[in-house]
């Protein structure tokens, strides 16, 4: 029996290997790594928590889970733009830790091959260069690859692994 689940193991990370889950942030395509997705909810009532950073907007309750929630928006310093229809949130396994992104909407579900994905250029001070691990090539498109386990710092997951109320 044991055998037949490391199968099962093997083939569930074979069949997600490559496959990135896209989302836009204005006019910029990001992708996460579809192992890291745990599902796509739209838009939920945020309760706000004090003295987090700016870019976390509170928790969610999810079916009896309290998630945090970040904007992806504000983490990458660009302008907040107000939530609409397409608004929605990605919940990701970030360290064993649910974590919500909002994101202005979602893209699609794509392979992108590893030959077609190359390190991020050099760019002193880049803003959300830290959180890109690669970048993507499809067609003549290229795809911010984001780096989750950088989307928040160490400090950052300790807060958000503590119990709220």
């Amino acid at each position: 029996m044991a055998g037949n689940e490391v199968k099962e193991l093997e083939l569930d990370e074979d069949t997600q290997k490559d496959k990135y889950l896209t989302f836009l942030l204005g006019a910029e395509v990001y992708g996460i790594e579809i192992k890291f997705v745990t599902e796509i909810i739209g838009r939920q009532a945020i309760t706000e928590v004090p003295d987090l950073a700016e870019y976390v907007k509170g928790i969610i309750n999810l079916r009896g889970k309290i998630i945090p929630v970040i904007d992806v928006r504000l983490r990458f310093k660009k302008p907040l733009v107000e939530y609409n229809d397409r608004t929605c949130i990605i919940v990701v396994d970030i360290k064993n830790v649910a974590v919500g992104l909002i994101v202005d909407t979602v893209a699609e579900v794509l392979t992108i091959a590893e030959q077609d994905i190359v390190p991020p250029p050099q760019i002193q001070n880049g803003g959300s260069q830290r959180f890109t691990k690669a970048i993507g090539r499809v067609g003549n498109d290229v795809k911010l690859l984001l780096d989750c386990d950088r989307l928040l710092g160490d400090e950052e997951m300790a807060d958000l692994e503590t119990p709220v109320g």
